[in-house]
């Protein structure tokens, strides 16, 4: 952390260390090797690796198990985006835990550390959707993701007839890259596809036999995966994002990128989306490969102003910092 390319709960963490620090605070960082936040002391328990081995998973949870034990004490709060089973030797101690969820929540895992003995534990999950859809038992709130804003730049001179469409996400067919190829085709748009391809063989698979052959330079684009300097660029040149998921997505932090470039965002309403997108002011929720192309008709009705300034008051880093800090204090 932070990440250099793909990595959104390392960015968020990042970010978000950043800001607690801007708010008068100062904040330790246990994290895998390589991983410097500024201002932040960093505490490294293991070698950064994707997937990790089972080795690394344990050798990681023992650090942090002797970490936590020997220092919970100096720490007003500990707030932990890893696994909930870090937490469990300091699970009765009076140190102030926050316990956020990013991704699917396992409802036997909370159950089994809530109905132990414990002090001063929260949950929190980052959309309403992910934590009504586990229904855990607990002490919950649901925080959306942030993006810091300022590092994205609005862009309001865009000709919309002719500005492409943009996908960006890991290449998954869950994500739907092959439906927002198919709107693009339909809507006679250029489309820009921008992120990784998974190293899974059934997604390598579908990009190679549904992804690849569409793509011709020219109509359709792939332009690989992007760093931060090129996701604004590209995003600000965009007249919608398109997100046509397979899935109840938890979050979508790209949603929001997109918003801080004032470029609006069509997603399927699934997941997290109609909590995301606000419809008519931040893009459109739709329900189908129909919808996603009147929208795409529509788009231009949107205000990329508005849009951005929207957003922000919903999701700017500063936001959801407070959030996180207000949480802590009443804990």
């Amino acid at each position: 952390m932070p990440p250099n390319g793909y990595g959104g709960i390392e960015r968020i963490i990042a970010d978000l260390a950043i800001e607690y620090q801007n708010n008068g605070h100062e904040v330790d960082l246990l994290a895998s090797k390589g991983s410097n936040i500024m201002g932040c002391i960093s505490f490294y328990h293991s070698n950064p690796a994707f997937p990790p081995s089972r080795r690394t998973v344990l050798l990681a949870l023992i650090y942090t198990w002797f970490f936590l034990l020997r220092n919970y004490k100096k720490y007003d709060a500990i707030h932990n985006f890893g696994r909930l089973l870090y937490l469990v030797p300091i699970k009765n101690k009076n140190v102030n835990k926050l316990q956020c969820y990013q991704r699917e929540i396992s409802r036997r895992n909370i159950e089994k550390i809530v109905n132990s003995k414990h002090k001063n534990l929260f949950f929190s999950g980052c959309s309403r959707n992910l934590v009504e859809r586990a229904n855990p038992s607990g002490n919950w709130s649901n925080i959306h993701n942030c993006v810091v804003f300022n590092k994205y730049s609005l862009n309001t001179e865009l000709y919309i007839e002719s500005a492409p469409l943009v996908f960006l996400g890991r290449l998954d067919k869950i994500k739907g890259v092959h439906i927002a190829i198919d709107v693009a085709k339909k809507t006679n748009r250029k489309l820009l596809i921008a992120g990784n391809i998974s190293d899974d063989i059934n997604e390598k698979e579908y990009f190679e036999k549904e992804i690849k052959p569409c793509i011709d330079d020219d109509q359709i684009v792939y332009l690989g995966e992007v760093n931060d300097i090129q996701k604004n660029e590209i995003l600000g040149k965009s007249v919608a994002l398109l997100m046509p998921i397979q899935w109840n997505e938890p979050f979508g932090i790209v949603m929001i990128e997109a918003m801080a470039c004032g470029t609006p965002v069509i997603a399927f309403s699934k997941g997290s989306v109609p909590e995301v997108v606000e419809n008519g002011i931040t893009g459109f929720v739709v329900d189908d490969v129909s919808g996603m192309i009147q929208a795409v008709q529509a788009v231009h009705n949107i205000d990329r102003v508005k849009c951005r300034m929207r957003a922000f008051e919903k999701f700017d880093v500063s936001v959801i910092a407070s959030e996180y800090l207000r949480i802590i204090s009443k804990l």
